[in-house]
């Protein structure tokens, strides 16, 4: 019934129907709900049956148990915080949870991931609904087809921020994002930037009030706690003084387990270290995510570290964080897995790959802790390498190139 209501209306939205211009929307909901119908005209082609959309809804389901954790966990720090003798704060998604009739509990599973859906959901509605449109109307003024891109990117950008953003600031973010980190450059495939962690560095840049700092990481009145306690994020709190963060003393009450399940304050998807890993799988399986660019970053975050720790400083204690606990804060498993292997914006080449992946690695632990006032170095490392990917393909294909020239010509 649904195909032939698409094929009953489709003349309509074809060259010189009634809403020809609108083709890219009718497009978009048929090639989603069902495969293209063009095929190739040569024998020479190969049809693959795995097209964009469907390399895209890979990702989709790849992030869904950091999406699921993001809402649990929201949740729960709010709890948490509030059984320490913080006051649950004023707002609509407060409201909305108390008519629900459940407690502040931090032990109750189902209330936590519903007061963390209260906070996770409209940043993505608004992401969604805000960016989806810049992505239509950049299609029917262009006259191309929808991206699929933006699926990923809606999905993403979320997960990168606090759980009381503000939501103006949510849609004002991915517009810049979607715009002025993909459009500008031709749409999806043409990006030197990931669109994401663009929009995420805007909003880190525009207003760091509202995404950094003690408060916005806990959706709970932290005000009202007694003096000393925080709700500061984990690798904020080890840029202050991480010996105390690997002995679980002086008032550190996060072990590395917690840290690597995620039941640590922080952005809404980046807490957990273990469902980054999970989603990390799904894409080395289905081969939708290079596995040469996560284990570049793993090692160039290792040999950094080690250096570090060789070298050590007596000013700058975060010379002394190790590799274990460097991997299981901040972003740093959310962005190795899913922000540094975007296709569009990474290197191609298999040794490019391993390269690209080992800058960003090296990169996040020198900006984590040469400047421990800015401790997630993650976004400041793929936005980076970002640029100068294209320029690691090249000098692969150079090289490739004289290899193969020497080699036929020895011959």
């Amino acid at each position: 019934m649904l195909r032939k209501l698409l094929d009953k209306v489709s003349h309509s939205f074809e060259k010189g129907g009634k809403y020809e211009k609108f083709y890219p929307l009718y497009e978009a909901a048929d090639t989603f709900l069902y495969t293209p119908p063009d095929v190739t005209k040569r024998d020479a082609h190969v049809r693959d049956a795995l097209d964009l959309k469907r390399m895209m809804m890979t990702v989709v389901i790849a992030l869904i148990p950091c999406v699921l954790f993001a809402m649990y966990n929201t949740g729960l720090q709010a709890h948490l915080m509030i059984a320490k003798g913080a006051t649950p704060l004023d707002n609509w998604q407060t409201a909305v949870y108390q008519l629900l009739g459940l407690g502040f509990d931090p032990g109750n599973v189902l209330a936590n991931f519903i007061h963390g859906a209260l906070y996770f959901l409209p940043v993505y509605i608004v992401t969604m609904f805000i960016g989806g449109h810049c992505e239509v109307l950049f299609s029917i003024v262009r006259k191309h087809e929808v991206n699929e891109g933006f699926l990923v990117t809606g999905l993403l950008f979320p997960l990168t921020l606090p759980p009381t953003i503000p939501l103006w600031q949510v849609a004002l973010g991915i517009a810049f994002g979607v715009v002025l980190g993909k459009e500008v450059f031709g749409g999806t495939g043409m990006n030197i930037l990931n669109p994401a962690l663009t929009a995420r560095a805007f909003l880190f840049f525009a207003y760091p009030a509202q995404i950094s700092g003690d408060q916005p990481w806990v959706a709970a009145n932290l005000a009202s706690l007694p003096q000393g306690v925080s709700g500061a994020t984990a690798l904020a709190r080890a840029a202050v003084d991480p010996a105390n963060v690997m002995q679980g003393s002086a008032g550190w009450s996060y072990t590395w387990w917690d840290a690597f399940v995620g039941t640590i304050p922080g952005s809404m998807g980046e807490t957990s270290t273990l469902c980054c890993l999970i989603g990390a799988a799904i894409l080395i399986l289905t081969r939708v995510g290079s596995w040469r660019t996560m284990l570049g970053v793993t090692l160039g975050t290792l040999a950094m570290a080690s250096l570090l720790n060789a070298v050590d400083s007596d000013t700058n204690k975060m010379f002394a964080l190790p590799f274990a606990w460097h991997v299981v804060l901040g972003g740093w498993a959310f962005g190795a897995v899913f922000m540094a292997t975007d296709p569009v914006s990474s290197a191609f080449t298999d040794r490019g790959k391993l390269l690209y992946g080992f800058g960003i690695g090296v990169l996040v632990v020198l900006v984590r802790v040469i400047n421990p006032a800015y401790p997630e170095g993650m976004m400041l490392a793929i936005l980076f390498m970002n640029m100068f990917a294209p320029l690691i393909d090249y000098f692969i294909v150079q090289a490739n190139i004289k290899r193969r020239i020497a080699h036929y010509g020895a011959a």
